[in-house]
């Protein structure tokens, strides 16, 4: 008999730009994922970069969304958040960088559309500098493991068994 995740399809999107510091932790966390782990069939990683609204097409026949991003949370940089339901359209209103607000919209034309994911899930880090530099601020490269590990375990909570590379 399958199993009940082999009916969710599921993507986790890396979204950010590297060019902007902390604003580049959810393409990076989204490259380990796909370099250090090999996931089943029905779980797509992907690098969103800042695509916005070109995602569209990838969200339509997806159950569970787990997006990873530098999230303004007002707190400590190098902070970690879960946020889902009702708090991802309030999280995406403070946009870090001009991504998030075609966030937003991907996530509203999306559920215009009947396509909205059943369960999403923002795993975010309050980022310490979005100038326009490459490479991460020590507090959120410090972050990057436990960004990897909430991913790892939401998609385990979802009943997505993943290994080892």
């Amino acid at each position: 008999m399958p199993s009940v995740a082999s009916h969710k399809s599921v993507l986790v999107l890396g979204i950010g730009n590297l060019v902007m510091a902390d604003d580049g932790v959810g393409v990076l966390v989204a490259q380990q994922l796909q370099q250090r782990y090999r996931f089943p069939d029905n779980v797509e990683i992907m690098d969103g970069g800042t695509l916005g609204l070109d995602l569209l097409p990838k969200l339509e026949n997806i159950t569970n969304l787990i997006m990873i991003d530098a999230v303004e949370t007002g707190k400590q940089p190098g902070t970690c958040v879960r946020l889902y339901g009702e708090e991802l359209p309030i999280a995406l209103e403070t946009k870090v960088s001009p991504h998030q607000m075609g966030l937003k919209d991907l996530l509203a034309v999306s559920e215009l559309m009947g396509h909205s994911p059943a369960e999403m899930v923002l795993i975010g880090v309050q980022p310490g500098s979005i100038d326009m530099e490459i490479g991460l601020t020590a507090e959120v490269e410090a972050q990057l493991e436990t960004l990897i590990s909430n991913v790892l375990l939401e998609l385990e909570n979802w009943g997505i068994t993943v290994l080892p590379a």
